[in-house]
């Protein structure tokens, strides 16, 4: 089965190319010109992909990146004008896997999005059982098939980990990932949070510690799990 790559750029021309280059590759395609018109596609089937424009004209690209990674975990890359490394580097906190500059070449970008879908690819014949399953219209999350009772933070918490194994998340990442506002709140909150998820995991398996502690960097989930 083809991948599915989801373009979101405003501008006609980048569009067209990316989209030509992308199915010449044998990949299929659909484009939106706008972050609010990206919803609905990923609501209603699966992507294996995203193309972000970082300025687009109705939502900021950073925005639009960081609700994407609320409730998926599709791989992301970001086309981008700016080329301060403040910029670059944010990107990828918050949550994308690529980033191409502009102005760029198409057949470039071609080959960092199936770059990106080979690296996120199960290798084949790999085969596991899931500890973690996530059900996001209950909110609810399984480890290893018993639901556990999560408060809304731990609940979000645990959910960023899971979309992101091995990805290690500051503290700053986490609150401005599930926070509302999260100048309100001190980051000794996300310690206390990560403590009662631990607590939760460890009184369903005591041998697995599925929440590593990177010191001065932050977390992560473990992704053998």
């Amino acid at each position: 089965m083809k991948a599915r790559i989801l373009i979101i750029e405003d501008e006609p021309a980048i569009s067209d190319n990316i989209q030509f280059v992308l199915e010449s590759e044998g990949l299929d395609t659909v484009r939106v010109a706008t972050g609010l018109a990206a919803g609905p596609i990923l609501d209603e089937g699966p992507v294996d992909l995203i193309v972000l424009d970082i300025g687009l004209p109705d939502v900021n690209g950073f925005e639009l990146l960081k609700e994407i990674r609320r409730t998926h975990a599709t791989p992301i890359i970001l086309l981008t004008a700016r080329t301060a490394e403040i910029d670059r580097v944010l990107g990828l906190e918050i949550g994308a896997d690529d980033y191409v500059p502009k102005p760029f070449s198409p057949r470039e970008l071609a080959a960092r999005v199936k770059a990106v879908l080979r690296r996120c690819k199960p290798a084949p014949g790999a085969k596991r059982e899931d500890a973690f399953v996530v059900n996001t219209s209950r909110r609810t999350i399984s480890f290893f098939g018993t639901a556990l009772e999560l408060s809304k933070y731990e609940y979000d918490i645990l959910r960023q980990f899971i979309a992101r194994r091995g990805h290690v998340f500051s503290r700053e990442q986490l609150m401005d990932l599930v926070w509302d506002q999260p100048e309100t709140s001190l980051d000794r909150t996300i310690d206390a949070h990560i403590k009662n998820i631990r607590a939760k995991l460890r009184a369903m398996r005591p041998d697995l510690e599925p929440i590593l502690t990177h010191r001065g960097s932050g977390y992560s989930l473990r992704d053998d799990l």
